[in-house]
């Protein structure tokens, strides 16, 4: 599947990306170089644990449409500080349910995943500290997870009153199966870096900072091959599920805008925020 083909599927960017006036400090919260093919998105909330708010993912996907027009082959995605990302920012004011600025973030949100599934663009997700919610969806929509020994990773949207997102819906049930699926995403306890590489889910497991050299060896072993063949490879891989994909997400769009404001998930935000 050709880039224009893919993104017939409904992500126009004049719509995801119109609201920019709103979003003033976006261009703080993500951090993009790109240097010849590759890029590097930094996640850039410290502060915050890179909790992502409406700002950092509209950044995030600003970002990834700007890589995907220089068209370069890979992009390596880190956070800055303690953790790559820590989830949803609970602490954030809320967007009004099944209002027009509520689908634009979760159509942005679907995006980001969209984009880094690109088979003409590779991705290597390099992780420490927490993946949470929002943090682990990014990392496995990567198509390479390195991983610090001692991350955390967890899927804790029910636990808050809220809905999945990036196609987990679909891609966690086909990579692990459907009772650990289950598990990881209706129960939403924690797991580590060694259970979420035995689960398949993650590539390797590194030690300190030994993580971001194993990262941009993979991304430069993936410059070193041939890039049609690379493409093909992915786009078989990622076409074989599109349309059950595709179906997944829309489905997730439409229960965030059910869950976001649900007087359950205005009572787990509200836990939230009280903790210091």
């Amino acid at each position: 599947m050709t880039r224009a083909a893919a993104d017939q599927r409904g992500f126009d960017p004049t719509v995801l990306f119109a609201d920019a006036a709103e979003y003033p400090e976006a261009g703080d919260c993500v951090l993009l170089d790109i240097t010849g093919e590759t890029a590097r998105i930094e996640l850039h909330r410290p502060e915050r644990l890179n909790a992502a708010s409406a700002a950092l993912i509209w950044g995030l996907a600003e970002a990834l449409h700007r890589v995907r027009a220089a068209h370069c082959r890979v992009v390596v995605l880190s956070g800055a500080g303690r953790a790559f990302c820590a989830g949803h920012d609970l602490k954030a004011p809320p967007l009004a349910r099944h209002s027009a600025a509520a689908r634009r973030h979760l159509d942005r949100l679907q995006f980001v995943s969209h984009a880094l599934r690109d088979p003409e663009l590779i991705s290597v997700a390099n992780v420490h500290g927490f993946a949470y919610g929002a943090g682990i969806e990014l990392a496995l929509s990567c198509d390479f997870v390195v991983a610090e020994r001692g991350t955390l990773f967890r899927f804790p949207e029910v636990s808050v009153g809220l809905s999945v997102t990036g196609g987990i819906s679909f891609y966690l049930p086909q990579a692990i199966g459907m009772p650990r699926a289950k598990e990881l995403i209706m129960l939403g306890e924690p797991f580590d870096a060694g259970t979420a590489l035995g689960l398949g889910m993650i590539t390797r497991v590194a030690d300190g900072d030994e993580r971001a050299v194993v990262a941009d060896r993979i991304a430069a072993r993936v410059l070193e091959l041939p890039h049609a063949a690379m493409a093909l490879a992915k786009g078989t891989i990622e076409r074989v599920f599109a349309e059950d994909a595709a179906r997944a997400m829309a489905l997730e769009i439409e229960n965030g805008l059910d869950t976001g404001g649900a007087a359950d998930a205005e009572r787990a935000r509200a836990r939230f925020s009280e903790r210091p």
